[in-house]
C-alpha cells in the first residue's frame, strides 16, 4: 500500500473519530442542559439564599437537577423574564397578583406548585387588642390593589367590617362599618410609618415592610389566618403553561416541597412566614 493511501485512510480515520467525538461530547452537552433550570427569584436576605441552596443540594442529589437561581430587584421583572424564555421558573408572587398580571400583559403563565405565605398583620401603636380600636378611629392599608382588597378582607376577618364578596376591594365595598372607622389607603411603603401618626388607631402592614421599620411581627394586634379566603395569596412556584406538565419542572417544584424546606423556613422565619404546599391535605 502506497503511503499516500495510507494518508488517505488515515485522515478518514481522524475525521470519523473526531465525528465520533463531537456527537459523543454534543449529545453529552446537550443532555446536561436539559436538565438545567433557571428559576427567577427576587433578592432577598442571606436567610433565602441558604433556603434556595438547600432546594439547589435536592433537585442535584435526588434528581439530577441543576437548578440555577436569577435574582430580580424589580417585581416586574420576574414574570416578563419568564414570558421571553431568560428563565424557565419564577417563584415570587400570589394568586391576585398573577392574575392581574396575565389579564394586563396577555401573558399565560400559571401556578405549579404552592410555597409559602406571609400571613398580614394589622398592628397598633395606641392599641394592644384588636377590640380595642375606637370609634372613629383612622386605619391605614396599602393603596395597590392587590394588598387593598387583602387589607379590607383582613379588617373584615378581624370583625370590624363588613365587605361586599369580591377580589377587588376597595373603601367603596365596605357595607357595614359599626364604629365609623376611616380607611384610608396610602402607599404600602408608608403604611408602617403610619403609625407614627397619633389620628392613626392601626395599620394593616405587609411583613417586608414591617421588618424594614423594625417592628416585631409577635406585636401585631391581629394576624391573617390560614383559611379558603387567604389560600389567594399563597406563594408558588409559576411556569408558562405550555410547560406546566413537563416532569424536570415538577421535580424543581418537588425540590422545594420538602422537610428540610419546612425546617429551614421555620428556623429563620418562625411565624412571620409559614410553607403552605401541605396546608390543604
Amino acid at each position: 500500500m502506497s503511503k499516500k493511501t495510507n494518508w488517505i485512510i488515515g485522515g478518514i480515520a481522524v475525521v470519523v473519530i473526531a465525528a465520533g467525538a463531537y456527537f459523543t461530547f454534543g449529545n453529552q452537552s446537550n443532555k446536561a442542559s436539559e436538565k438545567t433550570v433557571t428559576i427567577g427569584v427576587m433578592a432577598g436576605d442571606k436567610n433565602e439564599d441558604e433556603i434556595w441552596k438547600s432546594v439547589t443540594k435536592t433537585a442535584k442529589d435526588k434528581y439530577g437537577i441543576t437548578l440555577k437561581t436569577k435574582k430580580f430587584t424589580d417585581y416586574l421583572q420576574p414574570n416578563k423574564a419568564l414570558s421571553a424564555g431568560d428563565v424557565d421558573l419564577n417563584a415570587f408572587q400570589n394568586y391576585p397578583y398573577l392574575a392581574n398580571w396575565n389579564a394586563q400583559y396577555k401573558t399565560d403563565i400559571v401556578a405549579i406548585g404552592d410555597t409559602w405565605t406571609t400571613p398580614l398583620r394589622i398592628y397598633s401603636d395606641k392599641y394592644k387588642n384588636i377590640s380595642n380600636i375606637k370609634s372613629g378611629d383612622q386605619i391605614t392599608i396599602a393603596n395597590d390593589p392587590t394588598n387593598e382588597n387583602r387589607g379590607l378582607h383582613l379588617l373584615a376577618e378581624a370583625g370590624l367590617i363588613k365587605i361586599k364578596n369580591t377580589t377587588k376591594a376597595t373603601p367603596k365595598d365596605i357595607t357595614d362599618n359599626p364604629k365609623n372607622l376611616k380607611i384610608t389607603p396610602v402607599d404600602g411603603s408608608q403604611t408602617a410609618s403610619s403609625l407614627k401618626d397619633p389620628t392613626i388607631g392601626a395599620s394593616v402592614i405587609n411583613t417586608n415592610f414591617a421588618k424594614s421599620a423594625k417592628l416585631d411581627v409577635n406585636s401585631a394586634i391581629y394576624i391573617e389566618s390560614l383559611n379558603k379566603d387567604s389560600e389567594q395569596y399563597f406563594n408558588f412556584i409559576a411556569a408558562n403553561k405550555k410547560d406546566k406538565d413537563k416532569q424536570i419542572y415538577k421535580d424543581v417544584v418537588k425540590s422545594l416541597q420538602t422537610k428540610e424546606t419546612k425546617t429551614l423556613v421555620k428556623k429563620f422565619y418562625g411565624s412571620a412566614q409559614i410553607t403552605v404546599w401541605d396546608y390543604h391535605k
